[in-house]
């Protein structure tokens, strides 16, 4: 049995060979038993659940196969895919994922999340995060028209990158306070996010960062760990 952990693939229609590196995963593991765990921005930006535009329906069926095979897939939201939700889910049989999850292998207890809750020092973001995540707000959101959706995701990501822009990077990165917070219920931390893949030793503990896919290098850092809670990571190509 396989545990494989991924994040930050930012997939979109803009980027089919970012899909097609995903395919080409999935392929990989479709006969290893795999537990595949998506933590956060799979897509580069999710509308909705009844967005069904035709870039999407390859994935769908992928997933579909790769459950078919026996496989299991979990997904946790990210600051990109937050609307993502159990409709779209369950045509492939995925199980959606809290905000914090936790994994025990061989007494090895895994703390998994997206990642950008640990970033505490970029206040603005946190201030935005708790609105935009409102069940009130996510409730009004969904009712809205897709094209109005797809124009608000737009301009939020101009938003952004300008934003962005003036923020010192030390910002936009993990806030040790709240690593050591995290790392105080698990032995290993698990996240993405940051766009920054390293594994860091913490006393006796670990905080292992997954790394975006990029298509400069058409590669990404992703994580696999077996039943007795040995980890590796792997610099897989696509």
């Amino acid at each position: 049995m396989t545990y494989l952990f991924i994040s930050d693939l930012h997939l979109s229609e803009n980027y089919p060979r970012l899909i097609r590196g995903f395919l080409d995963l999935l392929v990989d593991y479709a006969d290893r038993n795999t537990h595949l765990y998506i933590l956060g921005d799979w897509f580069n930006a999710w509308l909705g659940d009844d967005n069904d535009e035709e870039w999407i329906k390859p994935i769908v069926t992928a997933l579909q196969q790769f459950h078919a095979r026996g496989n299991h897939i979990y997904f946790q939201a990210g600051n990109r895919d937050f609307v993502l939700g159990t409709k779209f889910l369950q045509q492939f049989n995925a199980e959606l994922l809290p905000e914090v999850a936790y994994l025990t292998l061989n007494g090895i207890r895994f703390r998994l999340e997206h990642g950008d809750a640990l970033c505490t020092d970029d206040r603005s973001y946190q201030r935005f995060k708790k609105i935009i995540r409102n069940p009130v707000v996510l409730t009004l959101l969904r009712k809205t028209p897709l094209s109005f959706r797809k124009k608000l995701a737009n301009n939020l990501r101009q938003q952004s990158k300008t934003a962005q822009q003036h923020k010192m990077a030390e910002i936009m990165d993990v806030n040790q306070d709240a690593v050591q917070q995290a790392l105080s219920s698990c032995d290993i931390l698990i996240h993405g996010h940051t766009h920054r893949p390293m594994i860091h030793h913490i006393e006796q503990k670990f905080r292992i960062v997954l790394g975006d896919w990029r298509i400069s290098t058409q590669s990404a850092e992703i994580l696999e760990i077996n039943e007795q809670g040995e980890w590796v990571m792997h610099h897989f190509m696509f």
